[in-house]
């Protein structure tokens, strides 16, 4: 058994990537590092911020925050790797916005699980089948 709980040591999972198309593998590339950029309390703040207000430079996003001027650049870099947040250059100044579409990738993944039956659903009907009530000592 692999680490991963498969009983091929994670061959299937292997195998399954390695028949996905370029632009899926790419795709799936994307997600993976949306997932990781919001994945931290203080980069879902930010993004928040700069959905609510609008453009905002570097230092405004900062000074929204209690965190040091290095960790709030790195969380900046993180979300803008991953296509979240975008910058452009005003003078010595970087002035962030969201965005919007990156998130797509996030909308399109869990659309996949909408009007589909959830695995608790389907077994809460096999383990709860309706019964219908009969007289004591009938047979149904």
């Amino acid at each position: 058994m692999g680490d991963d709980g498969s009983p091929h040591g994670g061959d299937d999972a292997h195998h399954a990537r390695a028949s996905l198309t370029p632009d899926a593998e790419a795709r799936l590339a994307a997600l993976e590092a949306v997932c990781n950029a919001i994945a931290h309390p203080a980069r879902r703040q930010i993004l928040l911020t700069v959905h609510l207000r609008g453009t905002m430079t570097a230092g405004d996003i900062a000074g929204r925050f209690a965190h040091a001027w290095p960790t709030t650049t790195r969380h900046l870099q993180v979300l803008e790797t991953a296509g979240l947040l975008r910058h452009t250059r005003l003078g010595r100044n970087r002035v962030y916005d969201l965005d919007h579409g990156r998130l797509d990738l996030l909308r399109e993944w869990i659309a996949w699980f909408e009007g589909v039956p959830r695995q608790s659903d389907r077994s809460a009907h096999v383990a709860n089948p309706v019964v219908t009530s009969t007289k004591k000592g009938s047979r149904p």
